[in-house]
């Protein structure tokens, strides 16, 4: 591609524009932007825009007046091309001179073939060209390209759940999927981990683009599909189904901004509200209401609405069954249901969900109101619900709050002295005040926290000096451990900088540094004392850790080792 034309992207289900299957093209404007008022007045009568006012030259109000005025192009060059009634939405770039204009498409030639017209128009802005005569040109460009494939969306015969957010979306997920195969349902799943059929791991790989959901409804005989929609999915390929029967918006929080035009949290918001607006309107809505941005999402969806909080006496949740929906929260000590006109339905008590730690785990609790929210609306019943959350345990959920009893001795875990280690992905600041309460959850009194810190490298920079302030408040040892298959541009020298200067911030220096996170484990684990707990921030080596500490006599907690860990560490 060449002159203002930067990117065409043809995006194969609902995405941020439209909850259809649309093209994102992305043009850089300096050659309009930079035109003189004057030659800006006559481009907008060009283009149908004799009211405007273009302001001067490369201003903020001349930014405005551009993304109008191609929109307005784009659906000139159209109908001069034999399409009519065309949707145009446009929105600014990475930088001051780019703007983005997304519409429908349903061949992928005439799509593509539109943006390039566009291009030949915004390249020949300020020539001796007349700009109508350039339209008509543009018009039968797209006029002559060839129709070309369409969309690859698909509409499911089977029930979706769709689960998105910052944090919580894997667990949801996968007690979600428990909850039902526990049920007798056979349930595919789709998740930044890979593809998994009733468990079973069947394809690896970063499967929460519309490429999972393909994958899981192509397996015969599944009954449930349940995919996990991250925002980078959203804003590459959009979403790879029409529509959804349940959403799940766990949270909003501060995680790849910066990346994709995504640079603040609202509009992270925005582009995780997309699963909400294509859920059915017979369906339902799972939001977490003590989160703003997520709770705000009812707005715009169809759907009816279910709200999941940890206040019985949430405003947030009495509004929502004012309004004829439904609110899952915790009520002298059980997951519960408030219904209008309705008694509380009482599911199952927060200490019998092995995920909880005995309800210590804030994170953990508010997954498993998710999974209840969303079980329930698929009408599974409240036994079944009760089940799958009882018999769900840290070992059903890789790489999440799984904590191991390690012997210090080298005999048998339990046999003598001993410490815990939590193994957790907590790739983010709310990740790792998460990971900081489950370790400070299960610390007996006078034992000491050891943590591993790191994460992947596409965050920004002050991400990673908050987590070494975090680590250095809230540990006694830290350690750096780097993850060099995810490092996505970033140096190990420049990680280790940033979270060096956030351990400063908090009095730490001359913190040890490990180029992987079963070197930093195996350090960490040899400085702990009798009843110190361990934890590390692990991505990408979940499995050689698990092989790891099982070699060295760890064994993995079940419900009642964690259960006694935290009333041990309660008195």
């Amino acid at each position: 591609m060449a002159g203002s034309l930067l990117e065409v992207r043809l995006l194969d289900g609902p995405n941020l524009y439209f909850p259809r299957p649309a093209a994102k093209a992305t043009f850089d404007l300096t050659g309009l932007l930079g035109l003189p008022e004057t030659q800006g007045r006559a481009f907008a009568e060009d283009v149908g825009m004799s009211r405007a006012r273009p302001g001067p030259a490369d201003s903020a109000f001349r930014q405005r007046f551009a993304a109008r005025a191609v929109a307005h192009l784009v659906r000139s060059i159209a109908r001069s091309g034999g399409v009519t009634r065309l949707a145009v939405r446009s929105r600014p770039g990475s930088t001051t001179s780019e703007l983005v204009v997304a519409y429908p498409w349903r061949n992928e030639g005439k799509a593509e073939a539109l943006a390039q017209a566009v291009a030949l128009v915004l390249d020949g802005v300020g020539a001796d060209r007349p700009v109508p005569e350039l339209v008509a040109a543009a018009g039968e460009l797209l006029a002559a390209a060839p129709r070309g494939g369409a969309p690859r969306l698909l509409w499911p015969k089977i029930p979706v759940v769709a689960i998105t957010g910052t944090n919580g979306k894997t667990t949801t997920s996968r007690m979600l999927g428990h909850i039902a195969r526990r049920a007798g349902k056979s349930v595919g799943w789709s998740s930044t981990d890979g593809v998994y059929i009733n468990g079973e791991l069947v394809e690896a790989g970063d499967y929460s683009g519309p490429s999972g959901a393909g994958r899981v409804l192509s397996y015969p005989g599944i009954e449930l599909a349940v995919t996990e929609t991250a925002r980078g999915g959203i804003l590459r390929r959009g979403i790879g189904v029409a529509y959804n029967d349940v959403s799940v918006v766990t949270n909003i929080s501060a995680d790849h901004l910066g990346l994709g035009g995504i640079d603040t949290l609202d509009q992270l918001a925005e582009v995780k509200a997309v699963v909400t607006k294509i859920t059915k309107p017979t369906g339902w809505c799972v939001l977490n209401g003590d989160d703003p941005r997520t709770f705000a999402m009812r707005l715009g969806t169809k759907a009816q609405v279910w709200v999941f909080t940890r206040d019985p006496d949430s405003p947030n949740g009495r509004a929502v069954i004012d309004a004829g929906g439904r609110v899952t929260t915790v009520l002298d000590g059980w997951i519960a249901v408030l219904r209008p006109g309705n008694d509380p339905l009482p599911v199952i008590e927060v200490a019998d969900v092995p995920m909880t730690l005995a309800g210590l785990s804030r994170v953990n609790v508010e997954n498993a109101l998710a999974a209840t929210s969303a079980a329930l609306a698929l009408s599974f019943s409240v036994a079944q619900v009760a089940d799958g959350l009882s018999s769900f345990t840290p070992a059903e959920n890789p790489g999440r709050m799984n904590i191991w009893t390690v012997p210090l001795d080298g005999s048998a875990a339990g046999g003598g002295a001993s410490v815990s280690v939590v193994i957790d992905l907590a790739h983010n600041e709310a990740g790792l005040e998460a990971l900081l309460e489950i370790l400070n959850g299960i610390r007996p009194q006078g034992a000491r926290i050891l943590l591993g810190v790191g994460t992947a490298g596409d965050r920004g920079d002050d991400v990673f000096v908050r987590l070494g302030e975090m680590a250095g408040v809230g540990a006694d040892v830290v350690a750096i451990v780097q993850k060099p298959e995810y490092l996505r541009g970033r140096s190990t020298a420049r990680v280790a900088e940033l979270i060096g200067e956030g351990l400063a911030h908090a009095g730490i220096e001359d913190v040890p540094e490990f180029g992987s996170e079963v070197e930093g484990c195996a350090w960490l684990v040899a400085q702990a004392r009798p009843g110190d707990v361990v934890g590390l921030m692990a991505h990408e080596q979940r499995e050689q850790l698990d092989r790891w500490l099982a070699e060295h006599g760890g064994v993995r907690d079940d419900a009642d080792a964690l259960r006694a860990k935290v009333r041990a560490a309660r008195i």
